[in-house]
């Protein structure tokens, strides 16, 4: 480090923030897929770090919740579980449409429950927070 009045035990903890940091910028990039996107305008800079910011919460709030319940899901894996879940709305004719949402497997049950997640509703949203 350049900063000469840090003891040692101030430069580990710094060098172990940098690194949580450029693990989050990895994760972004790998797990969450984020592509470099070039805004001009300072407002859309900032909204841009905004939704990538959130993102990262999420992410990490999914794999801390997965953790404590025990689960050897990864978010991406557990996004991928809750992604088959489905709602549909049809209309037949002139019929009042019929609304449904997918049979919830074993699996999606299990995401749903360590995640902190009520099970959809013809009424409701999915909600990870």
């Amino acid at each position: 480090t350049n900063v000469a009045d840090l003891t040692p035990p101030e430069v580990v903890q710094r060098y172990k923030a940098l690194a949580d940091i450029e693990r989050g910028f990895r994760v972004l990039k790998s797990e969450i897929e984020i592509t470099p996107v070039y805004h001009r305008l300072p407002a859309r800079i900032r909204a841009h770090a905004l939704v990538c910011f959130l993102a990262l919460i999420v992410y990490r709030v999914m794999g801390q919740r997965l953790r404590l319940a025990n689960s050897d899901l990864s978010p991406e894996r557990a996004l991928a579980e809750l992604r088959k879940i489905q709602r549909h709305r049809v209309r037949i004719n002139k019929a009042e449409p019929i609304s449904g949402i997918s049979t919830i497997n074993d699996s999606q049950a299990d995401v749903m429950q360590a995640l902190n997640i009520r099970k959809p509703t013809q009424n409701t949203q999915l909600s990870l927070l």
